[in-house]
């Protein structure tokens, strides 16, 4: 769990518009991400750290790459709702989250540029 919201975590980052960890599966994630929603920020955080205690991954060989946060700001986001975001970041990670010890869980915060940049002011 995040000990501060993740609005002031965005604030505090917004000065780096892509932050991506340099392992295997945050690359793929990134990549579809970057060229199916050419976002203007982009964010991503490898939590599975935090979560290799959980039941649901006792026996899992993939428990470092399991669990991401992802913070995506983007104009193709315009006119859609929250849901309506999830499930295109879900379509584009359907192979990522439906393979053997694939990504277990992911956290969303998917912005338009002008909701990104209220959290600024």
């Amino acid at each position: 769990m995040l000990k501060r919201p993740i609005h002031s975590l965005i604030r505090r980052m917004s000065t780096m518009p892509f932050t991506v960890p340099d392992t295997p599966t945050a690359r793929v994630i990134a990549a579809k991400i970057t060229s199916n929603l050419k976002p203007e920020h982009l964010e991503i955080f490898n939590d599975s750290s935090k979560h290799a205690h959980h039941a649901a991954m006792r026996g899992s060989s993939n428990i470092t790459e399991s669990h991401f946060r992802l913070v995506i700001v983007s104009d193709i986001f315009e006119g859609k709702n929250a849901p309506s975001r999830h499930r295109m970041v879900y379509d584009l990670l359907k192979e990522e989250l439906s393979a053997p010890n694939g990504v277990h869980a992911l956290q969303l915060q998917t912005k338009t540029p002008s909701e990104f940049s209220k959290l600024h002011q």
